[in-house]
């Protein structure tokens, strides 16, 4: 089946829609949706202007990871250097460089798109988009200064497999860093990193200007 195995966008009518509360960079949205059966049902979900993560690859196959405090989890989860798509129309690469430098200060000269996903379809419509960042170096200049979450982070470089490893054990369950490295290992056992999409692929769930 192959190329015939896809997501296909569809809409069903909103009947009214409303705003209970408006955060800072996120919201709740509460939409009257007609079902199939003609029903109308409330529809409560988080609306959310998307996310980039990095899974920035060394020559030695390891993956430079973030381990950060998530308040509503109440864990410290390691994670990819990730960040908000908070600039309407914001090209996603730029996105992921500028997260890649403030979080970890490196800059990397090869990027290709690793994978792209809902992050919980069924209460938000938050996309994200993972790219796959090599050829890294440390960036020039002053580091870029953190605070609140970001302010105790641990950064560290974890071989590819260990972290493959700790996803299928159970012990790593940060969204990003999951589909990351499984699709990383994915495309390296299959056709390679070469082949993934280029870093400007075309990206429905938030388009963008290359």
């Amino acid at each position: 089946m192959g190329n015939d195995i896809v997501d296909t966008p569809e809409s069903w009518e909103v009947v009214a829609s409303r705003t209970p509360f408006q955060g800072a960079k996120t919201a709740v949205r509460s939409d009257q949706v007609r079902m199939p059966d003609r029903a109308v049902v409330r529809r409560d979900y988080q609306a959310h202007p998307g996310s980039v993560c990095v899974l920035a690859l060394d020559e030695e196959q390891r993956v430079l990871v973030l381990k950060q405090f998530r308040h509503p989890v109440r864990h410290r989860l390691w994670e990819l250097p990730a960040g908000l798509l908070d600039v309407a129309g914001e090209n996603p690469l730029h996105a992921a460089q500028r997260e890649l430098y403030e979080e970890a200060h490196v800059k990397a000269e090869d990027w290709r798109v690793l994978a792209d996903f809902f992050s919980s379809p069924g209460g938000s419509d938050e996309a994200v988009r993972i790219f796959l960042a090599r050829d890294l170096a440390e960036a020039e200049g002053e580091r870029y200064e953190v605070s609140e979450e970001e302010a105790d982070m641990e950064i560290a470089r974890i071989p590819l497999a260990d972290l493959v490893a700790g996803v299928l054990a159970g012990r790593l369950g940060n969204p990003g860093l999951v589909t990351g490295v499984l699709a990383a290992s994915a495309a390296l056992a299959g056709e390679g990193l070469d082949a993934l999409r280029p870093a400007l692929a075309p990206w429905p769930a938030r388009p963008y200007e290359a």
